[in-house]
C-alpha cells in the first residue's frame, strides 16, 4: 500500500475477488486488537463483504451503490467476474451525481458494523 501510494487493495483468490484490504482494515482488524501487521495474514485483516460494479454499468448506477454503501471505492468486474480495475470516487468526480454521493458516504452509519470495518471495501 505504502509503495504504491493506495489504502484500498482488491484481494484475490484462485482468479476470484475474495475480499478488500484497506488501511482502515489494518488498523482495526490487526493493530487496534494488538496484532503484529507484519505477521498477521490478509485474510485475517481484510473485509470479506465485496461490493462490487461492472465494468459495463452505467456510471450513474454506481455512483448511487457508492452513496448507499457508503464506500468510496469498488472493484471492477468484467461479465467473466475478473477483476478489470478499481473506480474511486475521484475518478467520477465529473458526474453530477457526486456531491449527493460525498454526502452520503459521509452520514454517520447508524450501522454499529460500519465502526468494525465490515460494511466497505
Amino acid at each position: 500500500m505504502k509503495q504504491v501510494d493506495t489504502g484500498f487493495i482488491p484481494v484475490q483468490q484462485d482468479d476470484k475477488l475474495v475480499g478488500t484490504l484497506t488501511d482502515r482494515d489494518i488498523v482495526i482488524r490487526s493493530i487496534s486488537q494488538g496484532k503484529d501487521p507484519k505477521t498477521t495474514k490478509v485474510s485475517e485483516a481484510m473485509n470479506n463483504e465485496v461490493v462490487y460494479c461492472f465494468d459495463d454499468q452505467d456510471v450513474e448506477q454506481v455512483t448511487r451503490t457508492l452513496g448507499d454503501k457508503q464506500i468510496r471505492r469498488l472493484p471492477v468486474l468484467n461479465r467473466d467476474k475478473r477483476l478489470v480495475g478499481v473506480l474511486s470516487l475521484g475518478d467520477i468526480a465529473g458526474n453530477a451525481n457526486v456531491n449527493n454521493t460525498v454526502d452520503k458516504i459521509s452520514e454517520p452509519s447508524s450501522s454499529a458494523s460500519k465502526t468494525s470495518g465490515a460494511k466497505h471495501p
